[in-house]
Parts: structure tokens; sequence; C-alpha cells
């Protein structure tokens, strides 16, 4: 089960981390740092079921059974790997 309660020290602390990381990089390149931290944090959890929690919730559809019409929800661009040819 996905701990939604508050559990960080310091989240100005976290969220001042998080911003000076993205300092000086492109668009792509925070894009990609993003995608990055995901997976790391994802393999840190290493629960696909609280992953898929997190996702759902994150996403904005904090009820596991709710559906959501595929005409309402905005297009999501996704980000091309770094690894990919561009």
């Amino acid at each position: 089960m996905l701990n939604t309660r508050a559990h960080m020290a310091s989240y100005d602390d976290f969220y001042e981390a998080l911003i000076s990381a993205h300092q000086g990089l492109s668009t792509d390149e925070s894009h990609a740092m993003n995608a990055r931290l995901v997976l790391l944090l994802a393999n840190h959890i290493g629960n696909l079921g609280v992953i898929r929690e997190a996702l759902r919730i994150a996403r904005g559809r904090p009820e596991a059974s709710e559906t959501v019409s595929k005409a309402g929800v905005a297009a999501i661009t996704p980000v091309v790997p770094s690894h990919a040819p561009g």
C-alpha cells in the first residue's frame, strides 16, 4: 500500500534540491532527468502494486475502479528516451 501521509522531514529542502537539479538543463534534458528519476525511485520501491497505485493517484484517479473516457483526457506528449536516435 502506498504511503500518502506526510513522511519527509523537510519538503521545502526536497523541492529546492529537485529544482536545483534541473537548473541549466534544456526542456528535453529536464524531461529525461525526470524519467530517470522516476525509474530510479520505482526500482527503489520495487513493488509493482505500489507503483501502479502511485501512478494512478498522480494521474488524478484516486479510485482504482474509476475509468476515464479518452475524450476527456488531455493528450500527453511522450518523452523520447535519451538513447533513442533523434
